[in-house]
């Protein structure tokens, strides 16, 4: 089982906005809040959002450099995922892929991809 799993962002109160709100679309609930920081939990695992400080924005992230390159979650259904996607695009957030969309996964793979605001790609993915 997972414990947390902590990223370092660009700018705290636009990821705050982004992640806060798909996150509580999913079940998660805030968790901790501090200065520099925030996090939401959703049973005994939680994501942590770190302010990264001025010295280290020098170089931005990039799925394709050594690191993270994406988050998949789990969607209650597929209704779920056409909601949130519908959502994200009333909120101006970019679909990837959207020439195969819902499909660009796979025949069998119902789910949206998108970026957050430091363009870490996300997933969220409908049961089969």
């Amino acid at each position: 089982m997972l414990h947390h799993i902590e990223i370092n962002v660009s700018n705290l109160s636009k990821t705050i906005e982004f992640w806060q709100w798909f996150l509580m679309e999913l079940g998660y609930q805030p968790y901790q809040k501090w200065e520099s920081g925030i996090s939401l939990k959703d049973g005994e695992t939680y994501l942590v959002f770190v302010q990264t400080e001025e010295r280290f924005l020098d170089v931005s992230y990039h799925r394709s450099r050594v690191g993270l390159n994406h988050f998949a979650f789990h969607a209650e259904s597929r209704k779920q995922v056409d909601q949130i996607t519908m959502q994200l695009k009333e909120k101006g957030v970019h679909i990837l892929y959207q020439d195969k969309h819902p499909f660009a996964g796979g025949d069998t793979h119902y789910a949206v991809f998108f970026e957050d605001p430091d363009r870490i790609k996300v997933e969220l993915v409908a049961p089969f």
